[in-house]
């Protein structure tokens, strides 16, 4: 059976059919705070991935970056008076406990944007070559008029664009820009902030051409899928899209898979907000094994709202219910019962990874008094 997933570029659920090895590249963390759970549930969906795709019989090369040069950590690093550098550290080490904790396959890479400054710079500078981008007052920029598809990845019409671009970073009213929606390759570096020389000044780079670099780097011009948090379609994959396809006139991306915002208190969790369910704290009180499910809940889809207390407390109860079951099994027995409720969560992760169907149906084996072992591993739950 193939697997399907739907794709964001094309707006409807199609055959997700890779080769052997399958290239994911995953937008990771800009580690100036610990992660929460929307966090989890983004890097939770790409663990059921590709545990199915590893139980097809392929391989999984998952790269998840991490934005370690980034407005938000320079602020807070300034904020705290510490080395942007030393705070990245911290917050990466206790990210990657959590996702240890929460049982996430370890990624095949985790390059830091840092590493990349000199593969950043060459980059720029193809970008240049081939007329795609514009350098002015040490800063240089992607000039989209030159890029006719800009927004198909999207669907945005252009006055949602500008709005989100202010909304998130992409500074539509710089002076310097051609057209508002120019989006930045390299700027300036403020005094204080961390700077690497160029022909156009020192600087930094800007955040859309760390993960195009990284990406091409460690997987090559063209990936099989693409992923991270629905907030990342614009502006900052579609500007990935954009400057890669630009340099190396390939296709960047095959499949484009994002994860719906899990809110609290009926807004987007977010850092920004302050409205966060931490994982490192969950932990303090519940099974991670627990979080997991809670999160496994939703279909990665469909936002959803967490309900402090109470989402815990029934993902307790279900994990409990679960683990009961297993312990009430004869030793070694496992059945033909096992290996059918095993094929109904195949079935369901192969629809648009359905996990809220997988889940109930490993409830309904239980109920039966099935062996759900193996269904249950599949998800991460090892019981």
């Amino acid at each position: 059976m193939a697997m399907n997933l739907f794709d964001t570029a094309q707006q409807k659920v199609v055959p997700f059919e890779p080769g052997p090895i399958v290239t994911m590249y995953t937008c990771g963390i800009t580690p100036y705070d610990a992660t929460h759970v929307g966090h989890a549930a983004t890097y939770l969906t790409y663990d059921v991935l590709q545990r199915r795709l590893r139980d097809l019989g392929h391989e999984t090369r998952c790269v998840r970056n991490v934005t370690d040069v980034d407005d938000d950590l320079l602020r807070k690093a300034k904020e705290l008076d510490i080395h942007y550098l030393d705070l990245a550290a911290a917050e990466t080490a206790r990210f990657d406990d959590d996702m240890v904790a929460l049982g996430v396959l370890p990624s095949w890479s985790e390059p830091r944007a840092t590493s990349a400054i000199s593969n950043i710079r060459s980059f720029i500078h193809r970008v240049l070559e081939t007329g795609h981008a514009y350098a002015i007052n040490g800063a240089v920029y992607f000039d989209v008029a030159s890029w006719p598809r800009f927004g198909e990845l999207s669907g945005l019409d252009r006055d949602t664009m500008l709005t989100l671009a202010a909304e998130r970073g992409g500074n539509p009213d710089d002076p310097n820009k051609k057209d508002p929606l120019d989006f930045v390759l390299w700027q300036p570096s403020a005094e204080g902030e961390p700077a690497w020389e160029t022909v156009w000044g020192p600087g930094r780079p800007g955040w859309h051409i760390e993960c195009s670099t990284l990406a091409l780097r460690e997987l090559g011009e063209t990936i099989d899928l693409h992923g991270g948090g629905s907030d990342l379609i614009f502006p900052h994959h579609e500007c990935e899209a954009a400057q890669t396809e630009a340099v190396t006139g390939k296709r960047f991306v095959r499949h484009w898979m994002h994860q719906a915002m899990v809110r609290m208190d009926g807004e987007k969790m977010s850092k920004s907000l302050g409205n966060l369910a931490f994982v490192s704290d969950l932990r303090k009180e519940y099974d991670p094994r627990a979080i997991r499910l809670a999160i496994l809940h939703n279909h990665y889809r469909t936002e959803w709202e967490w309900e402090t207390g109470l989402t815990m407390e029934r993902a307790s109860e279900r994990l409990v219910r679960w683990q009961s079951s297993v312990e009430s099994l004869a030793a070694g027995v496992v059945g033909d019962e096992a290996e059918r409720t095993l094929s109904d969560v195949r079935e369901a992760l192969d629809t648009d990874l359905d996990t809220p169907s997988a889940v109930q149906l490993i409830d309904g084996a239980v109920d039966q008094g099935f062996d759900i072992r193996m269904a249950a591993s599949l998800l991460g739950v090892e019981l």
